[in-house]
């Protein structure tokens, strides 16, 4: 005599799982300032002092910085900036005015490995092809997170050059405008 037992799944409650993102503020502050502090954070972007109580004030036209949200419950950050316009000169004078950068982290650590930094870094590139003048995204992940160069690649971007910010060791990565005479050469 065989027993047919039937096991349930247990599931995790229905919740949006769709990321949104929305302008940072100051009253991110804190959040934010905690998140600089976890390591996949830290791994993600180094553990340079973004300056976060003079940053999240400013609002230069050549900057997005944003905060990620699941069902109302931030995750993660995105910054998409204007590299030829940035005040500190992060990328060199040598950019384009047609590109754009992008930092992404996820700082929670439960929200890790569900597809929402995918989400994200798809929005942030829309947001950046939405200009019709950009032709090309740039992404620069430490050179030891191999797990952000699988990331970048698998959604298309292609390694550049190795290149020294700071104390960084980075990877450069680029996504080059679908269709533009750019991305067939």
């Amino acid at each position: 005599m065989s027993l047919n037992l039937k096991v349930d799944r247990i599931r995790r409650p229905s919740v949006s799982r769709s990321v949104k993102l929305r302008p940072a503020t100051p009253d991110d502050l804190e959040l934010l300032q905690d998140w600089d502090r976890q390591p996949q954070v830290i791994a993600a972007k180094g553990d340079a002092d973004r300056q976060w109580e003079t940053e999240l004030a400013r609002h230069p036209d050549w900057r997005e910085q944003l905060i990620a949200e699941v069902a109302g419950r931030p995750i993660g950050f995105v910054e998409i900036i204007d590299p030829s316009r940035e005040d500190c000169q992060y990328w060199g004078g040598c950019i384009a005015a047609d590109h754009r950068a992008i930092d992404i982290w996820i700082g929670e650590r439960d929200a890790l490995g569900l597809g929402y930094g995918t989400q994200m870094l798809k929005q942030a590139i829309k947001r950046c092809f939405t200009d019709p003048t950009v032709q090309a995204i740039l992404v620069d992940p430490c050179d030891g997170n191999r797990a952000a160069h699988r990331f970048y690649e698998r959604l298309g971007f292609e390694y550049v050059v190795q290149r020294q910010f700071g104390d960084d060791s980075c990877f450069v990565y680029r996504l080059k405008r679908p269709g533009s005479p750019a991305a067939n050469a």
